[in-house]
């Protein structure tokens, strides 16, 4: 009897997926720093992400909250000190200025824009004081939103199977080509491989800011969104039959701007004086600081009718 011929493998497959990953992982891994924040009364950590060669770090704004001084520490194991340039509670980034001898290994901030439930993700810190550690997973969904100890929601969140552990807070979530998509920030106690990062494209814009006025002033409506898609039929009675996404709210401030303006839970905003917003981080684009107090018009879908309200942004207290 002739042997039977042996079955397919998924060898090849493998080897691609791991050379992805490796790669990706030789590209962001050595600009990962691990982050120390000493308070009076005890001590904290969790990683960074180097992403200009005069030494910016980006972080969680929770990791360096109320730290009297800060201390970073490179995979080759220099230890510098950093400096706080500022912070932004209300998307949990903050931005650190490396004071290191010499130049240190750099990552590639990436844009969120494009990204698509399924695409490999692959999460670089230092989890639990194991310093560098690699893991991957995907995408799971993009634009979620938490809410944070300020009470205001955190916005335009990638969600990611890749675990994340206490000290992975302020590490690289990249791309297979080994681009940072995002800055991991949390983890759901209890739930298995619900793990979320800010969006690079977010973290850009604290960037900006923080270098540009030290802080991040910022316009809000009061609400957190998820980005849907919106039917042709309905994006056509709109009048912006091109639009294919919209920012639905998923959570309402009481007595915040949006509500106070007739806007519900369930209704889905497409453009703010005529600025498309096709999720948070449109949103997070359009309400910049010099909206506040000024008046908008909102362009919003309530099922399959269309709505036009005034709503005066308010500034958002936890930024600082």
């Amino acid at each position: 009897m002739l042997d039977a011929p042996l079955p397919p493998t998924d060898d090849p497959l493998l080897d691609a997926y791991s050379r992805a990953v490796t790669s990706a992982v030789s590209r962001v891994g050595p600009a990962v720093v691990h982050v120390a924040a000493r308070h009076e009364a005890r001590g904290g950590t969790g990683s960074g992400v180097v992403i200009s060669p005069d030494g910016l770090v980006l972080t969680n704004a929770h990791v360096v909250a109320g730290a009297t001084a800060l201390e970073a520490m490179a995979p080759d194991g220099r230890r510098f000190p950093v400096r706080l340039l500022g912070q932004d509670r209300a998307t949990d980034i903050a931005v650190l200025r490396a004071e290191a001898q010499g130049p240190l290994p750099v990552a590639e901030l990436g844009s969120s824009a494009g990204l698509r439930p399924g695409q490999v993700a692959i999460a670089i810190g230092n989890p639990l004081g194991f310093a560098n550690t690699v893991t991957a997973g995907i995408v799971s969904a993009v634009g979620r939103a938490l809410p944070s100890r300020g009470g205001w929601p955190v916005e335009d969140l990638i969600q990611t199977d890749a675990a994340l552990n206490p000290g992975n807070s302020g590490g690289a979530l990249a791309d297979s080509a080994g681009r940072v998509i995002g800055i991991a920030t949390a983890v759901i106690a209890g739930a298995q491989g619900l793990c979320f990062a800010v969006a690079a494209d977010t973290a850009r814009l604290v960037l900006s800011q923080v270098l540009r006025f030290g802080r991040v002033r910022r316009a809000v409506l009061g609400i957190a969104v998820e980005r849907v898609p919106v039917p042709r039929r309905l994006a056509r009675a709109a009048g912006l039959e091109e639009q294919t996404f919209g920012a639905r709210i998923a959570k309402l401030v009481p007595n915040g701007p949006a509500a106070a303006a007739g806007l519900r839970e369930g209704d889905v905003i497409l453009a703010i004086d005529g600025l498309a917003a096709t999720g948070a981080d449109a949103l997070l684009r359009a309400l910049h600081g010099e909206r506040v107090g000024v008046p908008a018009e909102i362009l919003a879908l309530r099922g399959a009718e269309v709505l036009r309200v005034t709503a005066t942004p308010a500034e958002r207290e936890t930024t600082g």
